[in-house]
């Protein structure tokens, strides 16, 4: 990968970070105060809706720069040379190139995460508030909390969603006989995003109900089989798709603008 490729997917995936966090962030909210362990009003219904919004803004170019620099150098080198290669494998290594993506994003948009829900289900308190009282309580370590839950979805939704993307961008491509146009390539993210966000939706749950659970409870300890369980006992399978409509709603406007303002803002640099 040449230093301007580099570059560009850095730079431009940044910007679509910011632009769909920031764009969409009240969905996001709606649609953690609905999976918090407390219920959607308790959490701060409709109050307070840009609530955690610094820890989003903050968070979002770092991690989105770090996942598209991460999943284009992959792509590049897996499809350099030897059995990837191959067109028919093609999926094999976005989904390997995803997943590494998701694993570097994650080291930054984690403890970001977790400032971000703790401040959207209290918004009566502040970003800087929630940073300070989960630093006294748990140190950095606490920052962490979710870690492993948010990997453990975020590599099946990427799984789904990067290789469901380059192949319908592919297909469209092929019938259409010439290179798709940015809004065309953000089509093909948002019907991607959606099928991803609908199957990940139990995993998203687990993640929120982690995240938020009190300093030495059980469900504070990441089991996730274990808070899966929890909420099908409590809540059956509507508590395990809990917020599953504004998931599916914000990660598929959310994949039309990331993945379509990405594509126009790395053309723009490359051109």
């Amino acid at each position: 990968m040449e230093q301007r490729e580099f570059i560009a997917s850095l730079v431009a995936g940044g910007c679509a970070g910011i632009c769909v966090d920031l764009t969409l962030f009240p969905l996001d909210t709606i649609k953690t105060r609905l999976q918090s362990q407390e219920g959607f009003y308790r959490a701060g219904g409709f109050r307070g809706i840009y609530a955690g919004v610094p820890s989003a803004a903050l968070g979002s170019f770092p991690s989105a720069a770090a996942f598209f620099v991460t999943y284009d150098c992959a792509k590049s080198l897996l499809g350099s040379g030897g059995v990837l290669k191959e067109p028919s494998v093609a999926p094999v290594s976005h989904m390997l190139a995803a997943s590494l993506g998701e694993m570097v994003a994650c080291l930054i948009r984690v403890p970001t995460e977790v400032v971000k829900q703790r401040t959207q289900t209290s918004p009566s308190s502040s970003t800087y508030h929630m940073l300070k009282v989960a630093l006294r309580q748990e140190g950095v370590r606490g920052l962490y909390r979710g870690f492993g839950s948010t990997v453990l979805r975020e590599i099946p939704f990427s799984l789904v969603q990067f290789p469901l993307w380059e192949c319908l961008k592919t297909q469209w491509s092929q019938r259409r006989g010439h290179t798709l146009h940015s809004w065309q390539a953000a089509v093909c993210g948002a019907f991607a995003g959606a099928v991803a966000a609908l199957v990940t939706t139990p995993l998203d749950v687990a993640k929120t109900r982690i995240m938020l659970a009190k300093a030495g409870s059980s469900t504070a300890s990441g089991n996730i089989p274990l808070v899966l369980c929890d909420v099908w006992k409590s809540r059956g399978l509507t508590g395990l798709f809990a917020g599953s409509i504004p998931r599916m709603t914000f990660i598929s406007m959310g994949g039309f603008i990331f993945l379509g303002a990405y594509e126009k803002a790395r053309r723009t640099l490359l051109s």
